[in-house]
């Protein structure tokens, strides 16, 4: 039947599952079983849109399969770039003991330079040391000191992890990748979609311009209040960190 314009109202259709297929789309010459069955053929299905939704729903099992039983933790980010004879490693890897002997276990991207070393002080420290891994154009591979690790191939499966068994975050000196988890966790802070989470930003001389640039430049504009920027905490001191993530973590365990 068409309407006045001619056009069919109800045109012949085509079922593929909850899809359906109408006038030039139902002309398949396979069905979704022969395509599964038939091991023959391009193999670009591989690629497309509905199966990544597999691929990445199976990353999410898989992290959360694999991380489910890690004991309280916090997530450290710093570059991949520090050397193992630059100062900041020592200091990622001091904080990794005093982390694991605080009883925190530590999370980190799970590749070399500060990260690292936070994964080795942790390890060295009788602790439990996590690495979430990616996948990227350049060979990286998880560092030797990672006791459990976790290969990712979305960032944003990765990034849940990070934040969902995390109780902290602390930030050592970092390029991109450590400024887009430190800016996410502060969103997600900010919007209460997690709450009690301490974002410390590790290094004074690092970080001191991006935090005065927050203050006298967003927040003086108005796009951000005081209680925003007093989710950040600037230090040069390991006990003064470890004492941050302690106290926030009892807060959360009394409000639990």
């Amino acid at each position: 039947m068409s309407d006045q314009n001619g056009v069919d109202e109800h045109p012949k259709e085509k079922q593929r599952g909850p899809v359906v297929l109408r006038r030039g789309r139902r002309e398949e010459l396979t069905t979704t079983d022969q395509r599964l069955l038939d091991s023959r053929g391009p193999t670009d299905w591989v690629h497309t849109d509905p199966w990544r939704v597999l691929r990445i729903q199976a990353e999410f099992v898989e992290g959360f399969g694999a991380l489910a039983e890690v004991p309280s933790a916090v997530t450290v980010f710093g570059s991949a770039r520090t050397g193992r004879d630059h100062p900041e490693y020592e200091v990622g890897r001091k904080l990794g003991g005093a982390l694991a002997e605080a009883g925190f276990a530590v999370i980190t991207g799970g590749g070399p330079g500060a990260m690292e070393a936070v994964n080795r002080g942790c390890s060295e420290a009788g602790g439990f040391s996590v690495g979430l891994g990616i996948e990227l154009p350049f060979e990286q591979g998880l560092n030797p000191w990672v006791d459990l690790g976790v290969n990712f191939r979305y960032f944003f499966v990765r990034k849940t992890m990070f934040i969902k068994y995390s109780q902290a975050f602390i930030c050592l000196p970092g390029g991109f990748g450590t400024l887009d988890e430190l800016f996410e966790a502060l969103t997600l802070v900010q919007t209460k979609k997690v709450t009690k989470f301490p974002v410390v930003l590790f290094g004074k001389d690092y970080w001191q311009g991006l935090y005065d640039w927050v203050k006298d430049s967003v927040m003086t504009g108005g796009k951000v209040g005081d209680k925003d920027l007093s989710l950040l905490h600037l230090t040069d001191d390991i006990d003064d960190a470890v004492r941050v993530v302690q106290e926030a973590h009892q807060a959360w365990a009394d409000a639990h």
